[in-house]
């Protein structure tokens, strides 16, 4: 992967950085795994804005993908890497042998013609989706479950990754993309590698149409505003706003917002790095 700069040419172009697509090798996507997406522009079902600074931005289609790899022992050959306007990685078009058809995150290393599969006596190679109890210490991996038979949660978007770093019992100890570490059922699925796009952090908008093309409305900052729309508006001349917080009052900064009794705190082994 690599990622392509513009000559200066316009002041849209001076700063822009995006992606190649040169392993991308159809335009267009396989229409039976595909729905109509209604963009709500941050409206609810009553219409009422809920989400602001959403709204506009370039159709979509939406792609079904396949999280959760439940075809045991069917071996699959990727047909083709495509483009995904949904989500920051690439996808994967799977021809599985039985006739049915998936689309998977295409990880790193992951070429056309090449074969995946799915199951307990599988070989872990990149592609592959195993339980955590088959797959080597030390193992790269993404698209983990949560909970077995769930379908993927962790480490799904462009170049994230975490690591299988031990077992205990009936629970892998995972190192996650975010740093913290946790346990896992042994019998959740993974797929092994990385997931593919990695330089998808370098890239640049350039200018703020791209924003717009993605639904994204400009976004107000709380300081410009007066004290009755925001805790941190008002004052004379420029003032600094005093603590960040949200619109609502909240502490922006520092302060935890995670339940203190949450059920899932007995298998967090590590937190996140700060």
């Amino acid at each position: 992967m690599a990622v392509r700069k513009f000559k200066p040419t316009t002041p849209g172009q001076r700063h822009k950085i995006i992606g190649v697509f040169d392993n991308i090798t159809t335009r267009t996507p396989e229409k039976s795994l595909t729905v109509g997406k209604r963009s709500t522009g941050g409206r609810n079902s009553q219409g009422h804005l809920t989400s602001r600074f959403r709204g506009g931005g370039h159709k979509r289609r939406y792609r079904i993908i396949d999280f959760k790899r439940n075809k045991d022992g069917v071996p699959a050959r990727v047909k083709s890497i495509e483009y995904d306007p949904n989500r920051s990685a690439r996808i994967a078009l799977l021809y599985y042998v039985d006739g049915a058809k998936a689309y998977i995150i295409a990880p790193n290393g992951l070429e056309v013609g090449a074969t995946v599969v799915s199951g307990e006596n599988v070989a872990p190679e990149v592609g592959n989706a195993l339980p955590l109890s088959s797959i080597p210490v030390g193992t790269l991996i993404h698209n983990i479950e949560l909970k077995p038979g769930q379908g993927a949660r962790i480490a799904r978007s462009a170049g994230t990754f975490a690591q299988l770093t031990s077992r205990e019992g009936t629970y892998a100890i995972i190192k996650l993309p975010s740093g913290e570490t946790r346990k896992i059922l042994a019998s959740c699925k993974a797929t092994v590698g990385v997931v593919g796009n990695s330089d998808h952090a370098l890239e640049q908008s350039g200018k703020a149409g791209r924003s717009r093309w993605l639904g994204r409305r400009p976004h107000n900052r709380g300081v410009v505003m007066n004290p009755v729309d925001h805790p941190m508006g008002g004052g004379e001349g420029r003032q600094s706003g005093g603590h960040p917080r949200s619109r609502t009052g909240l502490y922006a900064k520092g302060l935890k917002t995670r339940a203190p009794k949450k059920q899932s705190n007995k298998y967090i082994i590590e937190r996140r790095k700060k």
